[in-house]
């Protein structure tokens, strides 16, 4: 299997990365795994598509440096046929690139449509992923799962939205993640609040969410594969993260720390209210973000931590994941009609 992983930038990626972890696992496993960057694709005069893509083959890799080490050499990049790969995973932050590269978004889920059109399965669909670019997708998934929510750059709007609350709320941008530009209002803060509406609209929208007390004890993250839970041995790739000190961001990229969770009833319950809409928008890998029975958000462009579920449970969850893209393929084999869409999530 050919596999390639499109990333903000390789150069910058870090041994971290659940998609460095992916991407090893993929080349350790015997495949032809290559790393992408957002500026890297061409759309060739002859109408074909290629990319200049960084990849290392042949090798059995137990460090994660030592792989990114040796794919972030000068002399491995290379020139690559995209109709020739067998998958492409599409797997960069939108956060990272909204300020410097505002581009680069729209230009990855432009040149996935592209790939996706020779045959060449994409995952997560591109044209939901287009979609996906704004918070606003989130408003699509079933209301009894999401937290009181009011989208508005109108500032007697949201201070009214936050007095309903009670003076307490979640205030941030209608584009981005990583928990950028995320501000907590409450009662003692109300003075900042035009500031903070001021500070987060001049970029856009401003999304303001009702506070939900069980996230003083952080959220879950819970890996999503198929629209089912991603479980390897009776174990899940789900896990806590806690906020460092007084941040109310959880995210792992703004400091939280991660603990081994228990998956309840009620998570699993909130799988089945959100598997249709992933199901039917071809999202094959996403990570839900749980605070008691809310999401707060659905990642479905690069969900990170699979390192943590391997640290926590020692199991290596990443060995499913691409074992379950070889099943596809198997199937698209068997069925070359069938559309990427559905087979993303088949």
């Amino acid at each position: 299997m050919r596999i390639g992983f499109v990333v903000n930038d390789v150069l910058t990626e870090k041994a971290t990365y659940t998609t460095t972890r992916l991407a090893m696992q993929a080349t350790t496993m015997g495949h032809e795994a290559w790393l992408i960057g957002m500026g890297n694709f061409a759309y060739e005069p002859d109408g074909s598509l290629s990319a200049r893509a960084r990849g290392v083959t042949g090798k059995n890799y137990r460090s994660l440096e030592r792989y990114l080490d040796d794919v972030q050499k000068p002399e491995v990049e290379e020139r690559v046929t995209l109709s020739e790969m067998d998958v492409v995973m599409l797997r960069s932050d939108p956060a990272d690139d909204a300020h410097e590269a505002a581009w680069a978004n729209n230009a990855g889920v432009a040149f996935g449509q592209l790939i996706a059109s020779t045959g060449v399965l994409v995952v997560n669909d591109p044209g939901s992923l287009a979609n996906a670019l704004s918070k606003a997708y989130f408003q699509h998934f079933p209301e009894v799962v999401r937290p009181r929510t009011l989208i508005s750059r109108d500032r007697e709007q949201i201070a009214s939205f936050v007095s309903d609350l009670g003076g307490r709320a979640v205030l941030k941008p209608l584009q981005g993640s990583g928990g950028s530009g995320v501000f907590l209002v409450n009662t003692d803060e109300s003075p900042n609040l035009n500031q903070i509406i001021e500070a987060i609209a001049r970029d856009g929208y401003v999304v303001t969410q009702e506070y939900l007390e069980e996230a003083k004890n952080g959220d879950v993250r819970m890996f999503v594969m198929n629209g089912k839970p991603l479980v390897v041995n009776g174990k899940y790739a789900a896990f806590r993260r806690k906020s460092s000190g007084s941040d109310i961001r959880s995210n792992m990229s703004a400091g939280g720390e991660a603990f081994a969770v228990k998956v309840t009833d009620e998570m699993l319950a909130m799988v089945d209210v959100v598997r249709p809409k992933l199901v039917a928008d071809g999202m094959f890998l996403v990570g839900l973000d749980i605070v008691g029975d809310k999401l707060m958000e659905v990642n479905v462009f690069s969900p990170g931590g699979l390192g943590s579920c391997q640290s926590l449970y020692e199991e290596n969850f990443s060995v499913a994941i691409i074992e379950d893209l070889e099943r596809k393929l198997d199937i698209r084999r068997h069925n070359p009609g069938i559309g990427n869409v559905d087979l993303a999530t088949l």
